[in-house]
């Protein structure tokens, strides 16, 4: 498929035998729902904007970039990304995406950014914005509550993990995101292969020290926005928003060979441990529950178990 930067260089560059390719890719950018611009990597002149950029920041008169977007700047934006679209050679080094606030309107935007040749040869930035701010505050609705879960005293003694309740809590939170914005939603269920043996052999202290070692190692595998809970003796699950089936039977592959890879020492004694996983997600969740997604994780960590243990099975969900 052609990108839009390779439409407009290729136009622009043939612009005199062109002119209909020319003025149908304008179009194409003005119907877009998201700010495109185009601006020298020298002057910081702009030289394209699309109808959306007008109609939310009016039109640019001969301000650059730095002026025409954000205010109180003296100068080229700090976080410009102009140095980021460039090799050592000063060659484009493909598409670079972040996330920003506008400093104008505060309105959260994902940016899509890279360097191409324009008409005159020159280097100029290509920026595709769009308005992510509805996301961001369910982000932070996420975040806040998450943090009244923690406030409640939502963690699990033994492993330091949030516990069943907050796991349900935060989970509904993910499951109302992904409806709003059609994202995937994935759950991972695991526990540990005959763990009652590890008890009757060693004790209980050492079934916990198994427990806390599984947890930490779980901990530090996961994502930043992943929920990781023990929500039960020997169970645990990971809720992973924005997440498909491919990304989360990876994740689970992670971490099944981390903690069979694991020798935990007691009394000089090597105990090793193993776990089986089960997965369940769905790409348009639609009217499912999150006790809907652990129940069918559930049913794939008991396949798991049935076919021989420390194994991982997963199911896609279609609702």
């Amino acid at each position: 498929m052609t990108k839009i930067p390779d439409i407009i260089a290729s136009s622009a560059q043939n612009a005199a035998e062109n002119t209909a390719q020319v003025a149908a890719v304008v179009t194409v950018l003005n119907s877009l729902d998201a700010m495109i611009y185009v601006a020298d990597m020298k002057t910081y002149e702009l030289l394209f904007i699309n109808d959306y950029a007008r109609k939310k920041w009016g039109e640019p008169g001969n301000k650059r970039c730095w002026e025409y977007l954000q205010t109180n700047q003296s100068g080229p934006c700090a976080f410009c990304t102009n140095d980021k679209l460039l090799d050592e050679n000063q060659q484009a080094n493909g598409v670079y995406v972040w996330e920003f606030q506008n400093t104008q309107n505060g309105h959260w935007y994902q940016c899509r950014d890279e360097a191409i040749r324009w008409i005159n040869g020159d280097l100029v930035r290509i920026e595709i914005a769009t308005d992510i701010t509805d996301r961001k505050s369910m982000e932070q609705e996420l975040e806040a509550a998450r943090r009244e879960a923690e406030y409640l005293a939502g963690t699990d003694p033994l492993t330091d993990l949030n516990n069943r309740r907050v796991f349900f809590n935060l989970g509904e939170q993910v499951l109302k995101e992904a409806l709003r914005f059609n994202c995937p939603t994935s759950i991972i269920m695991f526990d540990l292969d005959h763990f009652k043996l590890i008890n009757d052999t060693w004790g209980h202290n050492v079934g916990d020290a198994v427990l806390k070692r599984v947890a930490d190692i779980a901990a530090a595998t996961v994502r930043t926005a992943d929920i990781l809970a023990r929500i039960g003796g020997e169970e645990f699950a990971i809720l992973l928003p924005q997440t498909d089936l491919p990304q989360a039977r990876t994740l689970a592959e992670r971490i099944r060979k981390a903690i069979a890879a694991d020798v935990l020492l007691i009394n000089n004694a090597p105990i090793g441990v193993e776990a089986s996983f089960g997965i369940s997600s769905c790409e348009e969740c639609g009217e499912l529950t999150l006790t809907d997604l652990l129940n069918i994780a559930d049913q794939q960590l008991y396949l798991s178990k049935k076919h021989g243990r420390n194994r991982t099975s997963a199911h896609q969900v279609n609702p």
